[in-house]
């Protein structure tokens, strides 16, 4: 790498894996290096923001973003998605479905300047690669990421990504927030959420590091109790 993670305000998580807490809704991405190719997670709320995180994950690898995964379909995660020309993309069987101009009307609610918001929907990437149950990525030197259709929860598409190593770390999407609330929009489905959640844990186990869609890095602890918490708001028996 030629510059460290922490010079350009990202944090290393484990051994060639980090992510960035980007400005204005606090949204997490995740970059994860291998030996021949890079993983990107979610690409930011516009395209300008997904251009600095293109531009930085070159600064910290040398190499272009190789592999995206978006890991469900809002405009936070997703409009930054164009920016990362000829990157493969993957997300959650039917992300693809949610019409852009839904996700620009959300963007633009939620305070993204309507330009912007405009841009990013005509330009929106949809992923070429679908995954229904789990789908190993191989980025070289030894490196596998496993893709994995969790939900639905947060929304009726989400995508979880584990990386094995020492420690194994989840991405979680919004399926887990740590800076607020889990936020239930139209769009989500209480009553698979918890269920959701009890795969992330069997996913990671007990000692991996689960990174939210929003905050900080939390461990299984966290998890588990958000998933009771998300019961017990919407009823759901377990």
């Amino acid at each position: 790498m030629t510059v460290t993670w922490e010079e350009l305000g990202w944090e290393r998580v484990a051994a060639g894996v980090g992510r960035v807490r980007l400005p204005g809704w606090d949204c997490t991405a995740g970059l994860v290096v291998g030996a021949g190719a890079v993983l990107m997670i979610d690409a930011g709320s516009s395209l300008a923001e997904g251009a600095r995180l293109r531009t930085w994950a070159e600064e910290l690898t040398g190499s272009r973003v190789t592999h995206l995964a978006l890991t469900h379909p809002h405009f936070d995660h997703v409009f930054g998605a164009a920016a990362f020309a000829g990157a493969e993309v993957f997300g959650a069987v039917g992300v693809d479905t949610v019409p852009a101009e839904e996700l620009r009307a959300d963007a633009v609610r939620n305070g993204l300047d309507e330009t912007a918001a405009t841009g990013a929907a005509d330009t929106l990437v949809r992923p070429r690669h679908l995954v229904s149950g789990e789908w190993t990525l191989d980025l070289g030197g030894g490196r596998q990421v496993l893709l994995a259709n969790v939900g639905p929860g947060h929304t009726a598409h989400d995508l979880a990504v584990l990386v094995p190593g020492s420690p194994e770390t989840v991405f979680c999407g919004d399926l887990v927030e740590e800076s607020g609330a889990p936020q239930a929009g139209p769009d989500a489905v209480p009553s698979h959420w918890p269920a959701a959640l009890d795969r992330l844990l069997e996913l990671g186990g007990e000692d991996a590091l689960y990174v939210p869609g929003h905050g900080a890095v939390v461990d299984a602890a966290f998890v588990r109790a958000q998933r009771d918490a998300l019961a017990a708001r919407f009823g759901v028996s377990r």
